[in-house]
């Protein structure tokens, strides 16, 4: 049976799926430049190493209202027949090999089935419980809608907003709305564009610390001295950073097996899309206090033969930074997790301790002799 692996994200509560093939890179929403004369959906644009990227806003491009963003967001950045997009999604969860026949090309709903009828849609995916829309990115990248069509999207989203007054009328979607509504809607389409304007200023500054990162990478001058980037996460409340060299992917910790006869630190294993994966709490060897009854999120980690889950509380953000601005390890800090930190660095006012997962895994006890 054949199969194609598909990146699945989440917007507005449902659950979507990309080809890999067409993924070129994700990462954490960055401050957006906004474009004069640009589309509805294409709500600014980035500084991508140098190459100035278009980001389309999905909610706006499939008709909604449009949300403000949050720290949580990600860019996933498309290509498609060389034409490169970042599309704004709510939250990227995991790679899944969907068999062709799990896919339904189209759905029926006793309509005149036009090929209108699903502008971005290109099927629909079975997978266990769940139902993914899989996108078609020719017509999400190149779809342009006639006058009459063009009208829908907004009509979509104020109708999507529970405001719609009226009934649709023959094809031409003739729409009866409320008036104060359509000219809230009209004035704020009219408005230049301003990048989340009722956000914090402590999130400004992490959205736009994110664009300066993704810019530095590609000026000429910085490029070089930019070798390190990390994984900023949470464990009992402090900071430890993670090379993301060795890092595979982000996942959602669901259905722990545990393992017996094992040590404290091994926490069990998990299914990840049929391969099994040993899920590891680092807190003890690093002589903090464990508490694993909330597991949510763990970061897959491949080091030489060995692929590992390491449990964390949350996962804050990217940073990039060059390898000379690592500080040395305080002398608080004590001598048995000196040998498995790198160096810290300073992250929003506080100090992130840089983890050497390689000697931590390796030297740590994490990994356990079968053969004993």
């Amino acid at each position: 049976m054949e199969t194609k692996p598909y990146l699945i994200f989440k917007q507005n509560g449902l659950l979507w799926g990309v080809e890999v093939a067409c993924v070129r890179e994700i990462f954490f929403l960055p401050e957006l430049t906004p474009i004069a004369e640009a589309p509805p959906d294409i709500v600014g644009a980035i500084d991508l190493r140098g190459s100035i990227l278009p980001v389309m806003d999905l909610n706006l491009r499939f008709g909604y209202l449009w949300h403000e963003y949050c720290l949580t967001d990600s860019a996933i950045v498309i290509e498609w027949q060389e034409v490169r997009v970042a599309i704004i999604v709510n939250e990227v969860t995991e790679v899944k090999q969907i068999p062709e026949d799990a896919i339904t090309p189209q759905l029926s709903y006793g309509r005149d089935n036009s090929e209108a009828s699903h502008h971005f849609v290109a099927g629909f995916a079975r997978c266990g419980a769940d139902m993914i829309m899989l996108l078609n990115l020719d017509r999400l990248i190149r779809y342009s809608p006639d006058k009459t069509e063009a009208e829908i999207p907004f009509s979509a989203s104020i109708a999507g907003s529970g405001a719609l007054a009226g009934k649709v009328e023959s094809q031409n979607l003739h729409l009866e709305i409320d008036p104060k509504l359509l000219a809230e809607n009209a004035k704020f389409l009219s408005q230049p564009r301003v990048f989340c304007p009722n956000a914090m200023p402590e999130e400004k500054a992490i959205f736009r610390e994110r664009a300066d990162n993704l810019r530095l990478l590609g000026d000429r001058k910085n490029s070089e001295a930019i070798n390190l980037s990390l994984a900023v996460v949470l464990l009992n409340d402090e900071y430890f950073g993670i090379n993301l060299e060795v890092v595979r992917e982000f996942t959602d910790i669901r259905q722990v097996t545990p393992v017996p006869c094992t040590p404290d630190r091994i926490i069990g294993n998990m299914n990840l899309r049929g391969e099994i994966l040993t899920l590891v709490d680092i807190r003890n060897v690093l002589n903090m206090s464990a508490d694993t009854k909330s597991l949510s999120k763990a970061i897959v980690v491949e080091i030489e033969d060995l692929v590992a889950g390491i449990i964390v509380d949350e996962i804050l953000n990217i940073i990039y930074l060059n390898v000379a601005e690592l500080a040395t390890i305080p002398a608080a800090i004590t001598s048995e997790n000196r040998e498995y930190l790198l160096g810290t660095t300073i992250y929003k006012e506080k100090i992130i301790a840089v983890l050497n997962l390689h000697k931590l895994l390796k030297q740590g006890g994490i990994v356990v002799d079968e053969e004993v």
